[in-house]
């Protein structure tokens, strides 16, 4: 499908029907019962008192045909479930025990192919275009059933079957399937194996086998059977408890290197919520806020093309809240804060590795990748190399335990406006997007030269006006009127204008600001390094440490490498930073693509709720500035193109900063042998070359390939 279309489909699709709510256990079992029909009351309570269905289009679902049943499943397995609607309640219980954790009622077979219809028509919905997202809110859930057998409350396996569907309907190619349920859903992966053209990640409940389903193919070790090998992706829980640390670094880190380098058309979501804080079944600790932004980071691929269907969730309010949570995202409004440190645990560090390790040998992307650190203890070197780094790590940042699951939901408010733009060409030119607003007002002139005057040279007229408009655009993000936006400024007043906006935003009382400069923008010299800033600087072929919050790290030249620093650079330190506000520059010789730029600016919306200003420069505006507008305001960013294997100095360049900065920023992951490299004598901060300017440095590292100098003291 081509993916140049992306963005034309505009709104979220619910898909429903009141029927699948008559389905329920008639006779006394206590595995089964949770398995109710206020399941779905709950989530579409939750949706309507939330003025989130209102926002929707919602379609009523309609029961899939015979023939659409039997993509997956086997006529006599169709046949066997159609005779329980004439069944006697003995008769249901006697089948029902023929399968594991099922339960069988007389509107079963209606209420299992409205559950796959919903699923067919969301997928229908978003490939033609009536939507760009959208959920099946259904019951029973499908996830668990195969080709002859029902299995753990599903009956007709939906999301397989909508997958095939959008193969065989729509031509699809490459499907990715991403089931974050906390139980494995080993029915779609039976059903896929040996299929290539369908990228499975499943996310479980394992605890070394020990936890339904007992089989040891949920584990990660299991990756496909023959063309289908290295196209599932098992990663297992061992221990309970996991919280949004855990979640977020298995995407970052596993699901969506693979899925960036697998190029989906689709995303299908089998959206189980019993991973969720709460649930009886999963004993996780994950708050309804993070599948916010889960649902956001899996945005950015296929086109925005996202179907989630509903399959687990057995806490009535733990389920209707992280719904809730997961629709207005698709819905395009501010990610929450996810409050808590970002620290991973133990146990989801070495599953992680061991998911890296099983899936290395079949996807370019984890071989360049650098794996989860096992030592549960973090050694800084002795000695004056690196005081300035560990006296860093004693900087706070503001602490708070995950929000108890009684309190609601932590939402931001939405702004009047949700993307603005402050540039210096008429806003006819631009095409802007519907719903950007093209701000014609300006900060007053006396207020505009306050700031401008410790750079009074570089703005002058064209600049100051430029400024004025800056000004005015950051003062409605900060006041709540405007979520986001891009404003130009004169080349030769990039840097100064960055120094302005940062102060002023720092006068407004932003606790926390991420800056991301890219380019020839050098860090303001009077910042106080105390943590209010963190400051990181995509340019050349350096990668320096100054602190903690001060970091440079070159501009790959691949799309391996591009995408390994966005995903196991950028948003790890994001994330960990929980920024208030976050400022992308694109300074002289960025050197970014407008698909690269417009990919970094989409995944910086989640960290910071979506309060971000990009600033480019005017001589690039018209096409990057569109572009930014767009994707600010929600639409899906363009492809980065085909994935190139990152080259061996982008990677040890990862490397060397994971290692020196992961004493402080806990989602980042490094290998026990890179360790090795902070034994090194490295003054305030480390300095690594590579390219031409590595061969003019001096002699190599004598414990590992790059080259590692002090800087200048």
């Amino acid at each position: 499908m081509d993916q140049s279309d992306h963005g034309v489909a505009m709104g979220t699709a619910l898909v429903y029907h009141e029927d699948m709510t008559a389905t329920r256990l008639l006779w006394d079992d206590p595995e089964c019962e949770i398995e109710c029909p206020e399941r779905l009351t709950a989530a579409l309570d939750g949706l309507r008192q939330r003025g989130l269905e209102q926002r929707c289009l919602c379609l009523s679902a309609c029961e899939a045909s015979e023939e659409e049943l039997g993509l997956v499943h086997s006529p006599e397995y169709i046949a066997l479930v159609q005779r329980t609607q004439t069944l006697a309640k003995e008769e249901l219980q006697e089948m029902s025990k023929q399968f594991d954790a099922v339960y069988f009622h007389p509107s079963t077979f209606h209420c299992a192919r409205l559950a796959v219809g919903a699923a067919l028509q969301l997928v229908d919905a978003v490939l033609t275009g009536a939507v760009h997202n959208g959920l099946a809110l259904v019951r029973p859930p499908g996830h668990h059933s195969q080709k002859a057998a029902a299995n753990g409350f599903c009956v007709f396996n939906n999301v397989a079957i909508a997958a095939k569907h959008a193969k065989q309907k729509y031509g699809l190619q490459r499907i990715l399937i991403v089931d974050w349920d906390i139980h494995h859903g080993q029915g779609i992966q039976y059903i896929f194996d040996d299929d290539p053209s369908v990228l499975y990640f499943s996310w479980h409940r394992y605890e070394h086998g020990r936890f339904w389903p007992f089989l040891q193919e949920s584990d990660a070790c299991a990756v496909g059977q023959g063309q289908g090998q290295g196209f599932t992706v098992n990663l297992p829980w061992n221990q309970v408890g996991m919280g949004n640390a855990d979640y977020l670094a298995a995407f970052l880190h596993v699901l969506l290197p693979l899925a960036f380098e697998f190029d989906p058309e689709l995303v299908l979501v089998s959206a189980g919520f019993d991973s969720a804080i709460g649930d009886p079944e999963g004993q996780m600790q994950a708050t309804p806020e993070c599948f916010a932004h889960l649902i956001q980071l899996l945005q950015v691929l296929a086109g925005g093309r996202i179907c989630a269907v509903l399959e687990g969730g057995y806490h009535l309010e733990s389920l209707a809240q992280s719904v809730c949570m997961m629709v207005q995202t698709l819905l395009g409004d501010p990610t929450p804060p996810l409050l808590g440190l970002m620290v991973p645990c133990q146990s989801a560090l070495e599953s992680i590795q061991s998911v890296q390790t099983a899936q290395a040998p079949h996807w370019t992307s984890l071989q360049q990748n650098v794996a989860p650190v096992l030592s549960p203890s973090t050694h800084l070197p002795e000695g004056r190399s690196l005081s300035l780094l560990a006296e860093s790590t004693t900087c706070e940042v503001a602490e708070a335990a995950p929000s108890p699951l009684l309190d609601g939901l932590c939402l931001r408010p939405i702004p009047p406006v949700c993307t603005a733009v402050a540039l210096t060409v008429p806003g006819a030119a631009l095409a802007l997007p519907p719903g950007v607003l093209y701000q014609e007002g300006s900060a007053l002139r006396e207020e505009t030269e306050a700031w401008a005057r410790p750079h009074k040279s570089l703005f002058q007229d064209d600049g100051l006006a430029a400024l004025g408009k800056i000004l005015c655009l950051v003062g409605g993000i900060l006041d709540g009127q405007v979520r986001s936006g891009v404003a130009a400024t004169t080349a030769s007043a990039t840097a100064a204008t960055l120094d302005v906006v940062i102060h002023r935003c720092l006068s407004h009382g932003v606790k926390r600001l991420l800056c991301v400069a890219v380019g020839q923008l050098d860090r303001p010299l009077d910042l106080a390094d105390d943590g209010r800033i963190l400051w990181l600087n995509i340019r050349g072929k350096e990668a320096t440490i100054g602190s903690m919050f001060y970091i440079s790290t070159p501009l790959p030249q691949t799309t391996g490498g591009f995408l390994s620093c966005i995903l196991g650079l950028v948003l790890p330190l994001a994330y960990g930073f929980q920024p208030d506000m976050v400022l992308m520059a694109l300074g002289p010789a960025h050197g970014l693509q407008n698909a690269q730029a417009a990919l970094l600016a989409a995944v910086l919306r989640g960290p910071a709720g979506g309060r971000i200003l990009a600033i480019v420069e005017e001589e690039s505006i018209l096409q990057l500035a569109r572009t930014l507008a767009q994707v600010l305001h929600g639409e899906a960013p363009p492809s980065v193109g085909p994935f190139l294997m990152a080259s061996p100095e982008e990677i040890q360049a990862l490397r060397f900063l994971k290692v020196h900065l992961e004493p402080r920023w806990k989602l980042l992951q490094v290998l026990h042998q890179d360790r090795a490299l902070q034994s090194l004598e490295i003054s305030q901060g480390g300095r690594f070359l590579f390219g031409e300017e590595r061969t003019q440095a001096g002699d190599r590292c004598p414990i590992c390939a790059p080259d590692i100098l002090p800087l200048e003291q």
